[in-house]
């Protein structure tokens, strides 16, 4: 297994769920969460990168790593970039960006995903994305789809339901069109240092801007994006008050299965 690092990006600032980055999760707050679920993986560490006083206060007692970033980043990635700069991580290296806001992460999937892009040379980053399997969610614009090559590379990611089945939906009505290859894209990154350190320096694209979606900039400037399939979902994470209090019921249920 190449070795990798973990960073979780975790900004204080959240539109939907403001706070939600020490949001209480059964005693603790999410994002040492997050970072207790990623030490679970094969990473060589596990790094938190902050702009808040308030998420480092709570790393230090949780003992979990953590880099004080700038407030000012357009996105995730730019505040991976400086957290790596920071870290001396060599420009081969592998980092994977695992969002704060994802309590449940699997840490085999961190595995799969770093494991893709070390087994693809001329992947500049590696994703997953799961099966859609309902009609509601491929016309979802918050959920984003992708469509992929033979090779299992990236050929467009969207809001918009693709690919769109022409005679399926000629009616008009919304609805899954049988065996419709659409994949649901979760946000879960591999990238190597080299990049990271090179994507703040690309323009920001056409595409990237209308869809507001930054990997779309990467393949904008010609860098291929490998995408593991996944047979199903893996678990929504926390962006809305319900999505909080499901996932606090079910890491109680897990700390206390008999409770």
């Amino acid at each position: 297994m190449h070795a990798f690092t973990v960073i979780i990006p975790a900004r204080h600032a959240s539109s939907r769920l403001p706070g939600k980055m020490l949001a209480d999760i059964a005693g603790k707050p999410m994002v040492i969460r997050v970072a207790e679920q990623a030490a679970q993986s094969q990473a060589a560490r596990v790094v938190i990168a902050t702009d808040h006083p308030s998420i480092a206060q709570a790393c230090q007692a949780h003992g979990v790593q953590y880099l004080m970033t700038q407030e000012g980043h357009p996105s995730g990635t730019d505040r991976l970039a400086e957290a790596a700069t920071a870290l001396s991580l060599p420009d081969d290296a592998i980092v994977v960006n695992v969002q704060g806001d994802e309590p449940l992460i699997d840490p085999a999937l961190i595995d799969q995903v770093a494991a893709l892009l070390a087994s693809d040379s001329k992947a500049a980053i590696a994703t997953c994305a799961a099966p859609i399997v309902d009609a509601e969610a491929l016309f979802n614009p918050n959920i984003v789809k992708v469509v992929c090559d033979r090779q299992g590379r990236a050929l467009y990611f969207s809001r918009a339901p693709i690919p769109w089945h022409r005679d399926a939906l000629a009616t008009g009505e919304r609805i899954l069109a049988p065996k419709l290859p659409a994949k649901h894209h979760i946000g879960l990154y591999a990238l190597r240092v080299s990049f990271l350190k090179l994507f703040p320096t690309l323009a920001p694209g056409t595409l990237e801007q209308i869809e507001s979606l930054e990997q779309l900039r990467a393949m904008e400037h010609g860098y291929p994006i490998a995408v593991l399939p996944l047979l199903s979902h893996p678990g929504a994470g926390v962006d809305t008050p319900p999505d909080l209090e499901r996932v606090r019921r079910i890491v109680a249920q897990r700390i206390n299965p008999s409770g």
